[in-house]
C-alpha cells in the first residue's frame, strides 16, 4: 500500500488564486495522491488539469458550517458533479443532529446522496470536534442509513482537526464496508500511520507534500 494513494490533497481557504490550484494539482500527479480537494470554483479547472490522470477531483458541499437547505447541497453536488468532481464531501446540519431531529439530518445527507449516485463518492463531515461521543455514533450511523460512502471527522475549520479516538470510534460505528477519512492535524508520517492504525482508509492533508518531504521514490511510502 502507497500511503501516497490514501491522500486527499487539500486546499480550501478562502484567498485561493488560480496559480496555487495548479501547483496543487501538479504535486498531486507527482505524488500520485488519491484526489485533490478544492473548493467548489475551482473543480472545472482542477479536472481539466487531472484529465487522463488517476487523481480525483473532491469539493466541498455545504461547507463549512453544513447550514444550508438539503436543496442547495443538492444543487451544489449536482453543479459539482456536472463540473468534474468524482467526491464530494458534504457537511451535515449539526444544529439539527444536536435537536436529535435525525430525520432531517438524514434527509439532509441524502439529498446529496441521491445526486451522487453512481456518479462520485460522498464523504460525509461530521466535525466530530463539536460533539459529543452519542453525537458522533449518531451521526455516523444516520450517515450510513442515507447511503454515504464515507464518514469524515472534521472541516478543519472548527475548533481542531482529526483526533485518532474519534476515528477509531468512527470506524468501530460504521463497520468495516464504509470509508472512514480523518481530515485536519495530520502533519507528519507518524500522525498518518496513527490515524490509519485506528481505522482511517482515507487522509484529508494540506500538508500532504510535507508528509513526503525528502522521499525520493514510491519505496519510501510504504
Amino acid at each position: 500500500m502507497k500511503y501516497a494513494n490514501l491522500i486527499d490533497h487539500t486546499l480550501l481557504k478562502a484567498d485561493i488564486k488560480k496559480e496555487m490550484i495548479i501547483k496543487l494539482c501538479k504535486e498531486a500527479k507527482k505524488y500520485d495522491f488519491s484526489s485533490v480537494c478544492v473548493n467548489p470554483v475551482w473543480v472545472q479547472l482542477s479536472a481539466e488539469l487531472l484529465k487522463d490522470t488517476d487523481v480525483n477531483v473532491c469539493t466541498v458541499i455545504g461547507f463549512p458550517l453544513g447550514a444550508n437547505t438539503p436543496e442547495t447541497k443538492a444543487f451544489e453536488a449536482k453543479n459539482a458533479i456536472e463540473n468534474g468532481a468524482a467526491e464530494v464531501d458534504t457537511v451535515i446540519n449539526i444544529g439539527a443532529l444536536k435537536d436529535k431531529s435525525n430525520e432531517l439530518v438524514e434527509q439532509d445527507i441524502r439529498a446529496v446522496v441521491n445526486v451522487a449516485k453512481g456518479k462520485a463518492l460522498v464523504k460525509v463531515i461530521i466535525e466530530a470536534c463539536l460533539l459529543t461521543d452519542e453525537e458522533k455514533v449518531r451521526a455516523c450511523e444516520l450517515a450510513v442509513k442515507a447511503g454515504a460512502d464515507f464518514v469524515k471527522t472534521s472541516t478543519g475549520f472548527s475548533l481542531h482537526g482529526a483526533t485518532v479516538e474519534d476515528v477509531a470510534l468512527m470506524r468501530k460505528t460504521v463497520g468495516p464496508d464504509i470509508g472512514v477519512k480523518a481530515s485536519g492535524g495530520v502533519r507528519d508520517l507518524n500522525d498518518l500511520k496513527a490515524m490509519l492504525e485506528a481505522g482511517a482508509t482515507r487522509i484529508g492533508s494540506s500538508s500532504s507534500v510535507d508528509l513526503f518531504a525528502g522521499k525520493t521514490n514510491y519505496a519510501d511510502y510504504q
